[in-house]
């Protein structure tokens, strides 16, 4: 059973606690409208809450149909129901992004705002195993280190939470049909305009037939062993970044540049990274040619030379020490 498979996952990877309030992010499509059923089952066993977000993309014709859908859902089961329209694609254009990446940060930008205002603890989507697979496979394309061929990782930030990533999607579509849900369908999803789309529909596909029929689960496999390696490697970063750390305040990070110096290499690039993040919260607009430029500063041990990477941060070696400062 597949309530069976998805309770071994939340035990498994310690996804859903008693007494959670959880925001749930249902589309209408299968895979979300399965996830629903699911948890109200797993409400029987586990003493948990949760609401749930739409967004109305307003891109296709069946938007508003897809909203109702999922609204007469929760009505049915007297789950609260929280929808938001947007403009994707003039947002998108506004703000120069793709069409897909302007819908992730309106979503997830939506889920934290029901988080907040519900006092809830968990946002939960409804990725899978095959969206894992093609995760890792978009980033293996355009190029990436271990955390992009970690592709979805069932829990992150002890926040988002991704109970259906071990189940494929053959087995919510049967799910589904058993239920008799009769989910909403998303043509685009059938259009090959998108890497993603051109993966599913066309890459994993070839892959299947002339290659590795469970390619999938390979694929999913391997992204368990390298999420587990790079714990290992982020732990070990932590540890040397405290070795090497000597100050902080609000707009600054020092630390010990000859310490540094003799770090592996990896591990370099990692404290690089960290230390930003801890500045900043975030890493955004840091790229790997910044982070060599950085590490080859250090790495010349002149005194009173810096790098502007971007307009928000300085880097400059002085006295013996690296200062991660914000540009003012």
């Amino acid at each position: 059973m597949l309530e069976e498979k998805v309770l071994k996952t939340i035990n498994k990877y310690h996804l859903i606690e008693e007494n959670d309030h959880i925001v749930l992010g249902v589309s209408g499509g299968p895979d979300s409208t399965c996830l629903f059923h699911v948890f109200l089952e797993l409400q029987k066993q586990i003493k948990f809450t949760f609401v749930v977000c739409h967004i109305n993309h307003q891109i296709r014709e069946e938007a508003d149909s897809d909203e109702q859908y999922v609204e007469n859902m929760c009505k049915t089961n007297n789950i609260p129901f929280f929808v938001k329209r947007e403009q994707i694609i003039d947002l998108a254009k506004k703000q120069k992004l793709g069409t897909e990446e302007m819908g992730r940060k309106i979503r997830y930008e939506f889920f934290n705002e029901i988080l907040k205002k519900e006092n809830a603890n968990k946002i939960a989507t409804a990725h899978t195993k095959n969206d894992l697979s093609e995760t890792v496979l978009m980033n293996l394309l355009r190029g990436t280190g271990l955390s992009g061929l970690k592709g979805i990782e069932p829990k992150r930030e002890n926040k988002y939470i991704r109970p259906l990533i071990e189940c494929e999607k053959q087995q919510i579509d049967e799910y589904c049909q058993k239920k008799g849900l009769n989910p909403r369908i998303d043509k685009t999803n059938f259009e090959n305009i998108y890497t993603r789309n051109k993966i599913r529909n066309k890459l994993i596909p070839y892959l299947k037939e002339e290659f590795n029929p469970n390619i999938i689960e390979s694929l999913a496999r391997m992204a368990e062993i390298i999420s587990n390696e790079d714990k290992y490697i982020e732990n070990l970063t932590k540890e040397n970044y405290n070795e090497i750390f000597i100050n902080q305040s609000e707009t600054e990070i020092i630390l010990d540049l000859k310490k540094f110096n003799n770090l592996d290499l990896v591990i370099k690039n990692r404290i690089v990274l960290y230390t930003i993040t801890t500045l900043f919260n975030s890493s955004e607009g840091i790229e790997k040619k910044h982070i060599e430029d950085i590490i080859k500063l250090c790495g010349n041990n002149i005194g009173n030379k810096y790098l502007i990477p971007n307009k928000k941060i300085k880097i400059l070696v002085k006295n013996h020490k690296i200062f991660f400062t914000k540009n003012q």
